[in-house]
Parts: C-alpha cells; structure tokens; sequence
C-alpha cells in the first residue's frame, strides 16, 4: 500500500473552517507535515471551485506543492464499474466522491474524508479509510 493519504474535499474544507473540527485541523496538518497528504483532481476542482476568490490564490499555492494522483480513461471507467456496484448494494453517493475513492484504491492510497459516502463505500469497494493517531499525528498504518 502507498504511504500517501488522498484528503478528500471533506476534510481539507473542515481543516480551513476557522471554527472546524480541531481534530481534523491536527489531522490534516500532520500528513501536511510528514509530505504524506495527496490530491487528486476532483478534490482540486471541488475545493477550488468552492472557495471565495479571495482565498483561491492562496489555496492554489497549497495544491501546487502536494503530490498529484492523476486519473485516466481506465480509471472513470472502474469509477463507473464501482458506482454501478455500489447502486445494486443500496448504497448511494455522488460520483465524484466513488471517482476520488476509485482514485485512492487504484492507487494504493488511504482516504481522510469526514464524509459519511467513504465510510459507507470503503467496506464494499475495499479501500482503506485513513485513522489519525495520538493527537492528529501521522499514522502510517
């Protein structure tokens, strides 16, 4: 399994929240710390697209410097076998967050996303959520 840790939109939001969860604020900033947290291009242009213009500079810059998870035409076509799965065992969510977790499990990745959908598809698509450790720190496993 890769080391990096595909931080969903969820949780890069709730980290920049000034009144956001402390726990994810400590989790975001120790894979931002250790270089373990990754981006992908649907989180890019959900997050991205979501902030005020004042702040996109700003955040932009952040995206520069994080490793990027690329996607290709075989990938949204095992996103479209895994939304497809994930439908017939009752399990609703939007594509881009099945595309994001069909871009972590092709990848080897774990995904940190304080969003109900990845903990509902992990068990069925068989990725692995991320689970910080002691205080927010890095956990490798």
């Amino acid at each position: 399994m890769n080391s990096l840790v595909l931080v969903d939109t969820s949780a890069w939001i709730e980290s920049h929240r000034r009144d956001g969860d402390a726990a994810v604020k400590l989790a975001v900033r120790g894979l931002l710390d250790e270089f373990e947290a990754a981006l992908c291009g649907p989180v890019e242009m959900e997050y991205l697209g979501g902030a005020r213009p004042q702040e996109r500079e700003r955040l932009q810059a952040w995206c520069n410097i994080l490793p990027y998870i690329r996607s290709d035409q075989k990938l949204w076509r095992r996103a479209a076998v895994n939304f497809s799965l994930l439908k017939s065992k009752g399990v609703t969510a939007p594509w881009n967050d099945v595309l994001i977790a069909t871009i972590a499990l092709e990848n080897g990745c774990r995904v940190y996303a304080v969003d109900k959908h990845f903990t509902a598809m992990a068990p069925l698509l068989g990725f692995h959520l991320y689970q910080p450790g002691y205080g927010g720190s890095y956990n490798p496993e």
